[in-house]
């Protein structure tokens, strides 16, 4: 049989759409992308998302769609503004530009395996801006995470550095007492954001402080007393005035 051109128009148009209409239908059709992340495959994570395969060409939308991370817990780890579900993950390269270390796809995936406690590979310095940090915080980090987390830390290219901090405005209303107090031994105060390298510097020995906390102390003395307590299942009010006792015997 001989077939003219019209004929033939017809036969292909319906090979091609009839095709799109019939993959359409079976799910097979896409007229999107869809962002899937490798999983883990051996271990007890093993089936879950591997957060090392998150790209710059997600959104924070697929983040949370992997990850089970609201979008919006993400445009304020890394302060970004606009629909948080649409933001993509390669902008954040642009928005930390000018910060003092890079944050970025990287910085994603980290926070993303602190936040839901999946394994990552922390042998390259990867940074986190405070904000990711804070909210990191309030998680439950392993030691060994949470010193990494404080020794990462990259400030906003416009944060303000003279920011009041409550803490402090707390401190100005205090007693006459404590109002009248020498500079000296107000700093010398444990508090929820006292580090390590503070009371060190204090002059408290390393050893007097791991006696208190019966175990050794974090490798990055940037970590404050009150985190390593949370990460490790201290009491800090167990902590504190024992910390406290012994930094008031120094002269």
């Amino acid at each position: 049989m001989t077939l003219n051109s019209k004929s033939l128009a017809a036969i292909v148009f319906v090979i091609l759409f009839g095709g799109i209409l019939v993959s359409a239908g079976m799910g097979w059709w896409e007229t999107e992308s869809t962002k899937v992340a490798a999983t883990f495959t051996e271990g007890d994570f093993a089936g879950q998302a591997n957060p090392a395969d998150i790209r710059g060409s997600y959104t924070f939308g697929d983040v949370e769609k992997n990850f089970n991370i609201p979008a919006s817990v993400l445009a304020q780890a890394f302060g970004t503004s606009g629909d948080p579900a649409a933001y993509p993950v390669k902008e954040l390269e642009a928005v930390y530009e000018g910060a003092e270390f890079e944050v970025g796809t990287s910085s994603v995936r980290l926070f993303v395996a602190f936040y839901n406690n999946l394994p990552f590979d922390l042998s390259s310095d990867i940074y986190l801006p405070e904000s990711a940090a804070a909210l990191l915080r309030e998680r439950v980090l392993t030691p060994e995470r949470l010193s990494y987390l404080e020794a990462h830390l990259a400030a906003a290219p416009a944060a303000g550095a003279d920011a009041p901090q409550p803490e402090t405005a707390v401190e100005a209303e205090s007693t006459p007492e404590e109002s009248s107090a020498p500079a000296a031994e107000t700093e010398r105060l444990v508090k929820g954001k006292t580090t390590f390298g503070e009371i060190l510097a204090w002059g408290l020995p390393k050893e007097t402080i791991e006696s208190v906390l019966g175990m050794p102390l974090p490798a990055s003395t940037a970590t404050t007393v009150k985190d390593f307590c949370t990460a490790s299942g201290l009491s800090f009010e167990t902590v504190k005035p024992a910390l406290q006792a012994e930094i008031d015997k120094l002269p």
